[in-house]
């Protein structure tokens, strides 16, 4: 929120920041189209199937009906302003809603009545509490048939290991589905239907609809009167809770990811969506209610207390970055302080000032202009050269470091080749603008074979890439069959050494290294560790060891992949007076962990995809058959409303074309959903 005057704390308490998250086509841009429309942000409500979604407004999204890129928007509800961040549902796009998460203080995950808890659902879910972001759960698609509140609701208490708490129960299910009852002040909600759910009002329930209300009434004074000593007394007592009271410990709860508060409706029929918007301005935190943030002093290394507040100095975190006509968009959260355009910031990460040209609230893929924002604010800045996704924006005199946003490795990828010279050097510009905008994907140039090797997470990831390289620079580059990822790693201890002793030029380069390399846990990434004294040798030796040893670790033996989870400990170095140097350091401690890789055990890892398939039961034979033909590993089978599923651990090199054998082998009837597990050796 910005103004001229200044920011209150009043003022702070009145922003939510949050994020629709859930699994592909649960509904969420549905959602969000209803939100912007009953908010009078818009005043034509799009839809998803017709390519008309505010939300989703890259070509690519309107075409599949998905959301791709997470796009921002605010609304003002009553009192309140809601900073609304939309998220995909792909598991391609995770970096997306991970991004979104980080800054976010709240969020709603959408769930459909009839498939309750999918798993994408799962991993947004468990991406959500990483970051200790306090949730509501709304029901959607109530409507459809087969649609079961109550198992969903049990879904997400069993699946997510949550504990929902229903605020409103649906008033039937499916076709029959009329209404809904609002627990905490015991009424029915009607929807008007000739103005598109826009009027809605509030009705004493009948006897049936008391009835089918009350126990879901008494569990929730239950679960609130538990929390407290003099609830707990009223409760047994048979008295009544104040409405207000019921809503400030519901709050209470909420921000302390005790309870999540359960609401239904039907998004698409216009049926509920208002009251998610009262929920979230009752329930969800505000940025005040975070109180402070912490962060990393860049020079002690000591942790630091950064009070939420606009009085404080100015602390931000850019967690996206976009391009728009060539331009660049730093998308950033500010925590405390404020920032004006034209302001001069110091990147923490990039160790650079840099100026804050212009300022802007973002609608989807429209812009406001702002002079100034505040603590709580989320905004866009135009006119920074150095700034990436996860920089820590400061000023100069104080500086600290925010926890950055978590990195996804490639699995995928795909060699291109331009069709001349000219799309050549047109192909590396636009890639390298959609390099700065997904930190997922990766581009190798391979200047021998003219090819360009790029990688990303998943088969639809790259597709939309190549549809972006069509359509936004007329480029159509030639483009191979997808290949796996893979990453080399080691088994056992292995000694090398490297010995250098070479005229370059006109100059002898002489250096000898002695490691030792030694495998560490899964995701243990590249250590490495000096056992010798390193304030015996010059500093710049030190580093040209360093980066020989990173160099060496870029390009594996085997196939030349990364080599990962290993540790390097330098455990030797000699020199030879007068012809020891840099470079010959370098390539010494470079040959040094090759030699050392060979004699310990070199592997290969692979991308293991955690692949969920849901089937009917007659064809469950027919299923467990053809993954055990793809080196799968069934990790688990269960019932789910009368259709069976099957969980395995499947390596990605056998999942190119499977969906097509799937539904061959099942009559179409089973769907398939998969997610990226880990990198670990073949068998």
């Amino acid at each position: 929120m910005a103004t001229k005057k200044g920011q209150s704390q009043n003022a702070l308490s009145m922003i939510r920041n949050i994020g629709i998250i859930a699994h592909i086509d649960a509904g969420k841009t549905t959602l969000s189209e209803r939100i912007l429309y009953y908010s009078k942000r818009i005043h034509r409500m799009g839809e998803v199937h017709e390519g008309t979604a505010t939300m989703d407004f890259m070509p690519e999204e309107q075409e599949r009906g998905i959301t791709i890129a997470s796009a921002c928007t605010a609304c003002i509800w009553g009192d309140h302003r809601i900073n609304i961040i939309d998220t995909p549902g792909h598991v391609d796009f995770t970096i997306e809603v991970e991004r979104a998460l980080r800054v976010l203080d709240g969020a709603v995950g959408v769930f459909c009545a009839v498939s309750g808890v999918e798993p994408q659902s799962e991993t947004v879910w468990r991406q959500s509490q990483k970051y200790g972001v306090p949730k509501l759960a709304f029901i959607n698609k109530m409507d459809r048939l087969g649609a079961d509140f109550e198992k969903a609701v049990a879904a997400l208490r069993d699946r997510l290991h949550a504990n929902p708490l229903a605020l409103q129960i649906p008033v039937g299910q499916g076709q029959d589905f009329e209404g809904i009852i609002d627990l905490v002040h015991m009424k029915r909600l009607r929807f008007d239907a000739e103005d598109m759910g826009e009027t809605y009002s509030l009705h004493d329930l009948d006897e049936n609809e008391a009835a089918l209300a009350q126990p879901w009434r008494d569990a929730l004074l239950e679960a609130i009167a538990e929390s407290d000593d003099s609830l707990l007394e009223l409760y047994v007592a048979g008295e009544d809770i104040s409405t207000a009271t019921i809503q400030s410990t519901i709050r209470g709860l909420t921000l302390s990811n005790t309870v999540v508060p359960v609401l239904c409706g039907s998004a698409l029929k216009n049926i509920g969506v208002q009251p998610v918007l009262d929920a979230v301005c009752a329930y969800l935190p505000s940025p005040a209610d975070r109180e402070h943030v912490t962060g990393i002093d860049p020079k002690t290394h000591e942790e630091i207390t950064i009070p939420i507040s606009a009085k404080e100095p100015l602390t931000a975190l850019a967690f996206k970055v976009t391009l728009e006509t060539g331009r660049k968009l730093v998308l950033m959260r500010i925590y405390s302080g404020k920032l004006e355009a034209g302001q001069d910031v110091y990147n923490v990460t990039q160790e650079k000032v840099e100026r804050v040209a212009r300022l802007f609230h973002l609608h989807a893929d429209h812009k406001e202009k702002l002079d100034v924002a505040y603590a709580g604010d989320i905004i866009a800045a135009a006119g920074m050269r150095f700034a990436k996704t996860g920089d820590t924006l400061t000023y100069v005199d104080r500086p600290v470091v925010l926890e950055t946003i978590s990195g996804y490795k490639p699995v995928i990828s795909l060699a291109i080749e331009p069709r001349n010279t000219d799309e050549a050097n047109k192909l590396l510009a636009a890639m390298e603008k959609y390099l700065l905008e997904d930190p997922t994907l990766t581009l190798v140039n391979d200047e021998e074979t003219g090819q360009i090797v790029l990688s990303g997470m998943g088969e639809l990831h790259l597709e939309v890439v190549l549809d972006r390289l069509r359509r936004e620079y007329k480029l159509e580059p030639r483009a191979g069959n997808p290949q796996v990822v893979y990453q080399e790693t080691i088994l056992t201890t292995g000694r090398g050494k490297g010995l250098f002793h070479r005229e370059l030029g006109e100059q002898l380069h002489h250096g000898h290294v002695v490691v030792e390399v030694s495998p560490l846990p899964r995701d243990g990434g590249q250590d490495i560790v000096f056992e010798v004294d390193i304030d015996l040798w010059p500093p710049k030796w030190i580093d040209a060891v360093s980066d020989g040893i990173d160099d060496a670790l870029q390009s594996g033996p085997i196939k030349g992949f990364p080599v990962q989870d290993v540790r390097v400990r330098v455990v030797e170095l000699e020199r030879l007076e007068g012809q020891s140097t840099e470079v010959g350091f370098r390539m010494a401690a470079h040959l040094a962990v090759k030699d050392g890789l060979q004699n310990a055990g070199l592997r290969l890892m692979e991308p293991l995809m955690d692949v969920e398939i849901s089937v009917p039961e007659e064809f469950v034979g027919e299923i467990i058959g053809l993954l055990g033909t793809k080196g799968a590993k069934i990790e688990n089978m269960f019932d789910r409303g009368g259709i069976k599923i099957v969980k395995s651990l499947t390596p990605l090199r056998s999942l190119f074309g499977f969906s097509t054998q799937m539904r061959s082998a099942t009559q179409g009837r089973a769907g398939m959903v998969m997610k990226f597990s880990r990198f670990d050796v073949l068998d």
